[in-house]
């Protein structure tokens, strides 16, 4: 009879064990045909979640002024955050092609002048010298100069073509984004509970801690840096196009990129300073220095007030971030990078952390 039991037993826990292989298999199955399909919305929907969570406060707001009339809320959402995000790329987008059409013309006519360099510059330590052979030759022969740099030209030249496309891909992006983040704060009642249900299920009753202490990463992290680095490269663009400097978009655009990356925007400012007083009346060249002194301090005032109402993020999680974002996910990695990693960087740290506490109250 144990014989016979025992065998009943085994059969029945094979059977058990074959549903629930074949259960986990499909359900694994699902998940990543769910994935392949939403793959290619991956990046839109990772910024929609991003964007509806870090602008809940200001939606509550407008619904409030709107007398909690929710599809209207969100549709004035969509309108401003077109005109917020959209607008400031297009008319960068347009100097850019202005700039680089003038530069192309001038350069074919033969009529682009290079100032000649500041004595200056020739004390400058390790590339002052080089700098100033080479300055020196573009002020007096600049088919002469740029015959010399034609492969790194001819290199720039690719990556910029890519890049411009990477861009193009990212405003597409921006603009899906910017609609998935009206249809969850339409429904961001219902998207905190699943969150919440969700956490919980997955880590435990800690899972709605987790679940504040991401929302509150992720509103730090797209004020305290991204808000910024917008804010400084809009104002940035602004003031390349009131003094004329050629590719302001451009210009605009590398000052995000480094602002982002934590570097700032000296490295782009200090030459555009540098050309306005060679080219430039003195009182122009002197208000845009103050412009570029006032945009270069802002985040010194603004993020420790925006960036520490949240988490404390070290600055290389956020370089690693958006250098692995764009890496990963072009343009739009750039933004969406940093945010994901410093939430993942706070979440494991407060797992570590509550770990740590309970080890030592045991």
């Amino acid at each position: 009879m144990e014989i016979g039991g025992s065998s009943r037993d085994e059969g029945a826990f094979v059977k058990r064990a074959m549903q629930a292989a074949i259960g986990i298999g499909l359900l694994l199955l699902l998940i990543y045909w769910c994935f392949t399909i939403l793959k290619p919305f991956l990046a839109p929907i990772v910024w929609g979640i991003v964007i509806a969570v870090a602008t809940y406060p200001l939606y509550l707001r407008l619904l409030v002024a709107l007398g909690g009339r929710r599809m209207l809320s969100a549709a004035l959402y969509v309108v401003v955050g077109l005109l917020v995000l959209i607008a400031p790329s297009l008319v960068l987008a347009g100097t850019l092609v202005d700039g680089l059409r003038a530069l192309s013309s001038a350069m074919t006519q033969g009529s682009l002048v290079i100032p000649a360099p500041p004595q200056a510059v020739e004390t400058w330590p390790l590339i002052g010298e080089p700098l100033y052979r080479f300055w020196d030759l573009a002020s007096t022969n600049l088919q002469a100069a740029l015959g010399r740099i034609g492969p790194e030209l001819n290199a720039i030249g690719s990556w910029m073509l890519a890049f411009v496309g990477q861009i193009g891909v990212g405003l597409l992006h921006f603009v899906i984004a910017i609609f998935i983040a009206a249809a969850l704060l339409i429904n961001a009642a219902g998207g905190e509970r699943v969150a919440h249900d969700l956490a919980v299920r997955l880590v435990g009753e800690r899972g709605s801690a987790y679940i504040d202490l991401a929302r509150a990463t992720i509103r730090s992290v797209a004020r305290g840096i991204i808000g910024i680095a917008l804010l400084q490269a809009i104002l940035a663009g602004l003031g390349f196009l009131a003094v004329g400097i050629p590719a302001a978009g451009l210009l605009a655009l590398v000052c995000l990129i480094l602002i982002v990356l934590q570097v700032g925007p000296v490295p782009v400012l200090l030459p555009a300073v540098i050309y306005v007083f060679s080219s430039a009346d003195t009182v122009t060249a002197i208000i845009f220095l103050i412009w570029c002194v006032f945009v270069t301090s802002i985040d010194n005032v603004l993020k420790p007030f925006l960036l520490g109402r949240g988490v404390d993020v070290p600055m290389l999680v956020i370089f690693l971030g958006a250098i692995g974002g764009v890496l990963s996910s072009g343009i739009l990695g750039l933004f969406v990078g940093p945010v994901v990693l410093a939430l993942g960087y706070s979440v494991v740290k407060a797992w570590l952390e509550e770990t740590r506490h309970r080890s030592e109250t045991q």
